[in-house]
């Protein structure tokens, strides 16, 4: 097993190759007790989340390499470790927070549109800054991005990276409404728990304010030991049949399924080059749904400066992440029509089909 960062490599190079946070099991409330009771000795601690019903255990230093393995013994899940989607290098996995993007010339700012009635973008990333392209929008709400989390004084690598999906999303559909949730790190790191607890938490805040979200896009994902979806992600995601799900399909530039976007009721969208053929990077299979553009994208972006403040700007970036909302732009444009989601889903996959 390879470690770091409180991460573990299961498998590596292998078929049942997946990024787990190190020692860490994910139970069911209904499940906990008798599993706590059995296994003791190998438990450090619990934590209860009240709100999904569900508890993350640690295990004791001795087993947490391990995770997966043990997992399988005591019929758990382990908590995969998702990570975001621009271009990878090397061992996927390993090396899967994302290319850094390349600077680019200014990009003409979307039209200020509004729809009537509104539709409603929810977007799982790494915040949304005050960029010109939101800032004086009626709707907009700041999540300010993390741009140096680590203190080193440069940039983290995917800092910024929430902030352009939603420029790409304001460029094809200038009327939504975007609502953002900080689900991944500016290291493009996130794991199941903290997935499903922000897509919980996004549903309960639309709810509260009386906004429905009417398309969902997710741009990180995990591969998983025995090839399915992670439960707690697919339960969640189970609340979200009133919305169209959006999802990265991933850069390992293979079949295997990329969780949440393999979940049928998902549109997974593989990313094509500039010829219009599927990118290399890109992953493939009968579970993708669409392909879109999704190499040398530009968008809107937000730099560090020297002393930590904030400079806008526009960046050239490649990866799944970016042909996602895409996608999620004319899924929202064909609702703002007639809003019927069957619908929306049909005219993606005519104008956006997955020819891999």
């Amino acid at each position: 097993m390879n470690r770091g960062h409180d991460l573990v490599l299961h498998d590596p190079g292998g078929g049942e190759e997946c990024l787990v946070r190190g020692g860490e099991l994910i139970a069911s409330a209904d499940e906990l007790e008798p599993v706590v009771e059995r296994h003791r000795s190998r438990i450090d601690h619990v934590h209860h989340d009240e709100g999904l019903l569900m508890a993350r255990i640690r295990l004791r230093e001795a087993e947490r390499s391990r995770c997966v393995e043990i997992a399988r013994e005591v019929g758990l899940r382990p908590n995969h470790v998702h990570f975001g989607s621009p271009v990878m290098f090397g061992t996927p996995v390993m090396f899967g927070t994302g290319a850094r993007p390349d600077a680019a010339p200014p990009v003409p700012p979307p039209p200020e549109v509004r729809w009537d009635p509104p539709v409603v973008i929810g977007v799982l990333d790494t915040g949304c800054d005050p960029h010109p392209w939101f800032r004086d929008r009626e709707w907009f709400e700041p999540v300010p991005e993390r741009l140096d989390a680590d203190g080193d004084a440069d940039q983290d690598r995917q800092a910024g990276h929430g902030t352009f999906v939603s420029g790409v999303l304001l460029q094809r559909a200038p009327g939504a409404v975007i609502r953002t949730r900080r689900a991944l790190s500016s290291m493009g790191i996130t794991d199941d728990f903290a997935v499903a607890a922000e897509l919980r938490a996004l549903r309960r805040s639309a709810a509260l304010s009386g906004e429905g979200i009417d398309v969902l896009v997710l741009t990180a994902g995990c591969l998983t030991a025995d090839g399915r979806c992670p439960p707690i992600l697919a339960a969640e995601l189970a609340r979200w049949s009133d919305a169209v799900v959006v999802a990265a399909a991933g850069n390992h530039g293979s079949s295997r399924p990329f969780w949440p976007a393999a979940l049928p009721e998902v549109l997974a969208v593989a990313a094509t080059g500039c010829d219009g053929r599927l990118a290399d990077f890109s992953a493939r299979g009968d579970w993708v749904d669409a392909q879109a553009p999704g190499v040398d994208v530009r968008s809107s972006y937000v730099l560090l400066e020297p002393g930590g403040g904030r400079r806008f700007g526009y960046a050239s970036w490649s990866g799944t992440s970016f042909a996602a909302p895409r996608v999620a732009a004319a899924v929202a444009t064909s609702l703002q029509a007639d809003r019927d989601p069957d619908a929306a889903r049909e005219f993606v996959r005519h104008c956006y089909p997955f020819e891999g």
